[in-house]
């Protein structure tokens, strides 16, 4: 007898999106069941995610960093690569910040009044660049100040590299702790039907039909902004750098992008991307260097998401985001894409992080948690799309060099 097909974790949450909104609805008149009852578990979720945050990005972005010890050896690619990567997504998150800006009238204060925040005295642009740098190792782990924790995962990778060969055991040890949080991190996701029915629920219960029609506006944006970035940044990228046509490159990834859109996983894709890049004239060593990396470091739809998602969750407490906010959020969005795993759903703890950075309440995350599946089929399109702009880019960048090389001699 054929074994059960299980539901996957997309469907899964899609089913308990829905169950939440029924029950929420028909909770309408005995919100303080759904209150009391069924919001301590979604607060436990939360919990283990914010549990996550921390050692997650300490430890990916530390291994991501020793990983990139080849850069020395690729040299140029390398540099190109990163630069790359860096630069759309820090223009990714601007956009999702431009979009949701101009949807911010759209979305309405929704939260309630246990979910209330008082903002809390803004610091100076001077102030904020000396707060990113940590002055105690504990202390920001502690705290959760994750733009501290970037700076000492950067300092961490950079000074195992530079000791070199002798490090060869805590190489090996970090990369063991990355295995071993990444896998937490799954356990986590796991259970996100359950948070996100136990999130969801209780804010419908009280608010009705009205935050429904919030979450479709914020999706709207989200997706506007993905078609943007990929149209506009990546067409660019692709004729000006790479010398391929936007069309052709778009028909090329199609597999893919499909692929990615119905997967919601990056490193899932890797595959696919490799075989689309190769037949749209990418070398094969370049396109194994850049897309792996991407696939850890490129997440220009994640800082689309993270973008929307901040000035969204900001208006549903009725708070809003200064331009030194906007700044952290790019600042630390763009750091944040190197530490976010390719993996269904990561995003979500990617959020907390950038949340957290601008003193905005980790508990916003309910309002998008429930159709974050939705968020991510999107934004993973945009990650992957990402990664093969940059490889065909890199390619001809590459290509040009050697033919002007092979030229003098």
């Amino acid at each position: 007898m054929k074994e059960k097909k299980k539901l996957s974790l997309a469907m899964q949450i899609f089913i308990a999106l829905i169950l939440a909104i029924i029950v929420g609805l028909l909770l309408q008149g005995h919100s303080s069941i759904a209150e009391n009852y069924i919001k301590p578990f979604g607060t436990i979720f939360l919990n283990l995610v914010k549990f996550i945050v921390v050692p997650v990005v300490l430890f990916s972005i530390m291994c991501g960093i020793i990983s990139m010890s080849d850069i020395k050896q690729v040299g140029s690619v390398g540099l190109k690569t990163v630069v790359f990567y860096l630069c759309t997504t820090a223009f990714a998150v601007s956009i999702g910040l431009f979009f949701g800006s101009i949807f911010h009238n759209l979305f309405p204060v929704v939260a309630t009044t246990d979910l209330s925040y008082e903002v809390k005295g803004s610091l100076s642009l001077m102030d904020t660049i000396v707060n990113i740098f940590p002055s105690n190792f504990v202390q920001p782990m502690v705290e959760a100040n994750m733009l501290q924790v970037i700076v000492m995962a950067l300092i961490l990778g950079f000074a195992i590299i530079l000791v070199g060969e002798k490090t060869h055991r805590v190489v090996s040890a970090f990369n063991d702790f990355d295995a071993i949080f990444m896998k937490c991190m799954e356990m986590v996701l796991s259970l996100s039907p359950i948070g996100v029915f136990c999130l969801l629920c209780p804010v419908i219960a009280v608010n009705g039909p009205k935050i429904i029609g919030s979450l479709a506006m914020v999706l709207l944006a989200a997706y506007i902004a993905y078609v943007a970035h990929a149209v506009v940044v990546y067409s660019l990228t692709v004729k000006l750098m790479g010398g391929l046509s936007p069309i052709k490159f778009f028909k090329g990834m199609l597999p893919a992008i499909m692929f990615a859109f119905s997967s919601a996983s990056s490193v899932g894709t890797l595959p696919i991307n490799m075989e689309c890049t190769e037949k749209l004239g990418a070398k094969k060593e370049i396109a194994a260097f850049v897309l792996p990396l991407g696939a850890t470091i490129n997440m220009d739809g994640t800082a689309i998401y993270q973008g929307i998602c901040a000035i969204f969750i900001a208006s549903c407490y009725g708070i809003h985001l200064t331009l030194g906010q906007m700044l952290t959020i790019i600042l630390t969005a763009t750091l944040a894409s190197i530490g976010t795993a390719g993996v269904p759903g990561a995003g979500m703890i990617m959020l907390a992080m950038v949340l957290t950075s601008v003193g905005l309440p980790v508990d916003g995350i309910a309002l998008v948690a429930g159709v974050d599946r939705i968020f991510d089929m999107g934004r993973t399109t945009v990650n992957i799309t990402g990664d093969a702009a940059c490889t065909i880019v890199v390619s001809n960048l590459e290509a040009k060099k050697q033919a002007k090389l092979a030229a003098r001699s």
